[in-house]
């Protein structure tokens, strides 16, 4: 009888154990907030559904709002106590560090395996973070933010050369009225890349430059995706600060448009981080494991933005979207092939992250008709 207890325990205990080795269960929904485009948002969550079901037999009801990093990053701290999401994804990585140390977001948990595939940063002279040490937020694929140009009306009815340099950008007089960007404020790529010219130039020249760019701006649109879009259209001949996978999808779509990343041009390793007190946590770090797998990786290469995961290349069988990249990118097919020039400083940036933006506001968008007159 002794015997048969202890063995009536000994099979309580390794069920006990069995119990809580198992994997856990994940929520049957998921929000996030993102300025990632659909394009790329809508397929994630389409195929992490699918990954989700394989793994955990969870149907899981997604869905996402569609904002500026910027306006993102705003609504987080609005929300406070009471998110209304559960991801934010995208943008300025600096934004993502002021969000964690201002305790409105909780750490990833993402297995220590796949984590191992991201390197920690990447980029010389500066090297460039792709992770947060800390765990608050981790990077999911690398997008530059550069220049698009449509071709047609670029080289063909302006008769001007296409610029390879930020400096090539105001060289032209032909270019004045041709461009099309957004305000700092509104998107985080425009903020990025304004802080790539401030610091390569210097506060002084930088904000003078960026003033004659002001003046040679035909409009300031809502939202980064806007801005190739109307290059697209060919309403604009340039567009400023344009994340390299909106302009692709718009070059998919028949436009006869071009990409160039400058040198120095900032690349976002799209950050993702989870919302503290969010409805569905588990969820959310189970997406966030599913991007920086194999899988996810696939996904983002099909559309253009280049693996976080240096074992990965930009590549696929002719004719796929994957080449199709490769050839919009010049040959490029991995950022971790050669050196990419960087002197991006995010502890500086996420210093004067607002008054940035207050500057912006003050000395250029409000004196755009003294700008264009000067210039």
């Amino acid at each position: 009888m002794k015997r048969l207890l202890v063995m009536c325990l000994a099979l309580l205990m390794m069920g006990s154990t069995l119990v809580s080795a198992a994997p856990p269960t994940i929520e049957a929904e998921l929000s996030i907030i993102t300025p990632v485009a659909a394009f790329v948002s809508t397929a994630a969550l389409d195929a992490f559904r699918d990954w989700a079901k394989a793994k955990y037999g969870v149907d899981v009801k997604t869905n996402y709002m569609s904002k500026g990093t910027q306006v993102a990053a705003g609504m987080v701290r609005e929300w406070g106590a009471n998110p209304q999401a559960d991801i934010i994804w995208g943008g300025e990585t600096v934004l993502y560090d002021e969000l964690a140390a201002d305790g409105f977001l909780i750490k990833h948990e993402v297995p220590q395996e796949l984590m191992d595939k991201v390197p920690d940063t990447m980029g010389a002279p500066r090297p460039m973070p792709l992770k947060d040490p800390k765990g608050f937020w981790t990077g999911t694929a690398l997008e530059p933010y550069g220049l698009v140009y449509n071709h047609g009306l670029l080289v063909r009815r302006l008769r001007a050369t296409p610029p390879t340099t930020w400096e090539d950008l105001l060289s032209d007089p032909k270019f004045k009225g041709q461009v099309a960007q957004c305000a700092p404020d509104n998107s985080s790529s425009n903020h990025a890349t304004y802080e790539v010219i401030l610091q390569k130039m210097g506060w002084e020249q930088g904000w003078e430059w960026i003033g004659k760019l002001a003046a040679y701006t035909g409009q300031f649109v809502a939202r980064s995706v806007d801005v190739p879009a109307v290059v697209a259209n060919g309403e604009y001949a340039l567009g400023f600060a344009v994340p390299s996978y909106m302009a692709f999808e718009n070059y998919l779509n028949g436009a006869d448009i071009r990409f160039i990343a400058p040198p120095g041009a900032y690349v976002t390793p799209e950050p993702i981080a989870i919302i503290k007190n969010c409805k569905n946590p588990n969820a959310a770090k189970a997406f966030i494991e599913f991007l920086l797998t194999e899988e996810g990786q696939k996904l983002f290469i099909e559309r253009g933005l280049f693996p976080i995961r240096p074992d990965m290349r930009m590549e696929g069988p002719p004719g796929s979207t994957a080449e199709l990249a490769v050839e919009f990118y010049g040959g490029r097919r991995s950022y971790f092939e050669g050196t990419v020039e960087n002197t991006y400083d995010n502890a500086l940036a996420a210093s004067r992250n607002s008054e940035v933006n207050e500057y912006f506001r003050t000395n250029i968008f409000a004196k755009l008709d003294e700008l264009k007159a000067k210039y």
